[in-house]
């Protein structure tokens, strides 16, 4: 079972965290909106509160489309962007929004927007050695707001990854190439990428906007929703 929880009221946004973290990242996007919005978190199969789940990128998305209720604003953040694109493929959604995300995390012939497959294996290997202490080192890379920083130390040290949905999660970042899909949804997309960010190269821009998204770059690293500029895009087709 999937661990999950609703807060506030409005139009439903539905909240996807990444690799190795829980939902509990979104907090301060959960009280910066909550008053306008019906907001779902839920917490990735082995991650968080949530039981593991077997398979991978296809079974994944099938536990978490249950607790997305019909035409949401659906937000993944990192690996939750990549299970994003797939779910908008599969269930009727509002607006795709995919912050410092991507539809293939590392470069190969057809696709140089990526990052080199053994970089992210070494950020791997640290994360699988001590998943506690590589997320805390890296969180502490991305804000200056130390209480914020806290807060989001204690979440990891409270709820820390299986090890199986670590090593689906790691199989489903090297080796998923949605591209293809992402050009196939028609709902309006929106990504928010950082400038900063050493995981998802803001040269993605370009080719999100030859493929009809609308683009936001923050000076910020890999987490450009804590960043205190960080706004929720509007629902805009781009033909």
């Amino acid at each position: 079972m999937l661990w999950h929880k609703t807060i506030g009221k409005g139009p439903n946004l539905v909240l996807l965290h990444g690799w190795g973290f829980s939902s509990d990242i979104f907090q301060n996007l959960i009280e910066k909106y909550k008053k306008s919005y019906c907001i779902t978190v839920i917490d990735l199969p082995g991650h968080g509160r949530s039981d593991d789940v077997d398979g991978g990128l296809e079974s994944w998305c099938e536990e978490l489309i249950q607790f997305i209720p019909n035409k949401s604003i659906l937000l993944g953040w990192s690996l939750g962007g990549l299970l994003s694109i797939y779910i908008a493929t599969r269930i009727q959604l509002e607006h795709l929004i995919l912050v410092a995300a991507t539809p293939s995390l590392v470069n190969h012939e057809n696709w140089k927007f990526g990052i080199n497959s053994e970089i992210f294996h070494q950020f791997a290997i640290n994360l699988k050695n001590d998943n506690a202490k590589t997320l805390k080192r890296f969180v502490g890379l991305q804000s200056k707001d130390k209480s914020q920083i806290l807060e989001i130390y204690e979440a990891i040290q409270k709820y820390p990854t299986t090890d199986k949905a670590l090593n689906i999660g790691l199989d489903i970042l090297l080796n998923s190439d949605l591209q293809e899909l992402y050009k196939k949804i028609e709902i309006p997309k929106s990504v928010v990428l950082g400038s900063l960010d050493t995981l998802v190269p803001d040269e993605i821009e370009d080719w999100y906007k030859g493929n009809k998204t609308q683009t936001y770059l923050l000076r910020s690293g890999h987490l450009p929703f804590l960043d205190k500029t960080f706004k929720l895009p509007s629902k805009k087709s781009i033909k």
